[in-house]
């Protein structure tokens, strides 16, 4: 409305993320991988799922869906880019046990299904607790962490540029 009125954009300084997945939500740090844990791809948050469905926390571009489906990059509207890789050790299981529900390049809104997997399959062979990682620089970041989620609802991570 402004950008018609002033000709001008409305500045965005802070996006709010609501959670991928159904269970719980820690920090980072709780992550038992020292990528994720030391923060080596960058910070954010994590899940212990419920629930084998993953869904868009913030709506952008799909910029990349590992060929394993194990993990997915989404750039939003703002430009930050970021990292669900569902489970640790999931590369080692190519694909088996995750569906795709988007491709590389499609736009994505909040709450869109992006992948399904298989939890029982997954907790098996590897571990299903699933990092949510900002691979962007940003400003700082709240994160709203230790409690129950629902996904595409629960607002858990709010991000400063």
């Amino acid at each position: 409305m402004f950008k018609k009125l002033f000709g001008k954009e409305e500045k965005i300084d802070h996006e709010v993320l609501v959670s991928p997945m159904t269970g719980e939500v820690v920090d980072v740090t709780e992550v038992p991988d020292p990528t994720f844990s030391e923060k080596m791809m960058g910070d954010g948050i994590a899940f212990k799922p419920t629930d084998g469905e993953v869904v868009a926390p913030i709506g952008g571009e799909i910029v990349n869906l590992f060929p394993t489906k194990h993990a997915i990059g989404i750039k939003s509207k703002a430009g930050v880019e970021y990292l669900i890789h569902i489970g640790l050790d999931t590369v080692m299981l190519d694909g088996e046990g995750f569906t795709a529900h988007v491709s590389q390049g499609d736009k994505v809104n909040v709450g869109d299904k992006l992948i399904t997997v298989d939890l029982d399959f997954v907790a098996e062979k590897a571990k299903t607790i699933t990092p949510l990682v900002i691979t962007s620089d940003v400003g700082s970041i709240e994160k709203d962490i230790n409690k129950s989620v629902v996904k595409g609802e629960t607002e858990v991570l709010t991000v400063h540029l």
